[in-house]
């Protein structure tokens, strides 16, 4: 089993998430399903070696309730925040969704990507989003490599 057909991830879910929160675009979408595989590889829903990582994204719970406290509830999120209640289901916690409800996940991710100042990359550039996706979701502490994950990026442009 090698997970989700990456074409598939792209068009039913990246692309009309991105579309519906008014946050799309190629460079976006290129950006969402290449963090997606190098997070999870696009099939894991747990981060592996048991941390707290949730979803093909592979948020944290933390991470998720810092979008929720420090942005989405305040005016410049308000707008984002409201069609993200849109996609929750009444019978599960927020972060768990992450795993359950690939929209509500993706259009989390993209909301951590959206607080960034610096614009994002070329939507063609599978280098350029590696570098974005490890300097601004990954971060200087996660275990991203920016040169060996370029080739996620590279599928996510080809999908």
């Amino acid at each position: 089993m090698t997970g989700l057909d990456v074409g598939q991830l792209k068009h039913c879910v990246v692309d009309p998430t991105l579309t519906g929160l008014g946050l799309g675009g190629a460079a976006a979408v290129n950006l969402l399903t290449g963090t997606a595989l190098a997070e999870s590889r696009g099939m894991y829903l747990k981060q592996v070696g048991g941390g707290p990582a949730l979803g093909l994204w592979q948020m944290e719970p933390a991470t998720h309730d810092d979008c929720w406290n420090n942005f989405l509830r305040f005016p410049v999120g308000k707008r984002l925040g409201g069609l993200l209640e849109e996609m929750l289901a009444p019978d599960l916690p927020r972060s768990a969704q992450m795993i359950t409800n690939l929209r509500y996940a993706c259009a989390m991710a993209r909301i951590r990507f959206y607080r960034v100042k610096e614009a994002l990359p070329g939507a063609n550039d599978p280098y350029a989003l590696s570098r974005y996706h490890k300097v601004h979701y990954n971060t200087v502490l996660g275990a991203a490599d920016l040169a060996a994950n370029a080739v996620y990026f590279k599928a996510a442009l080809q999908a």
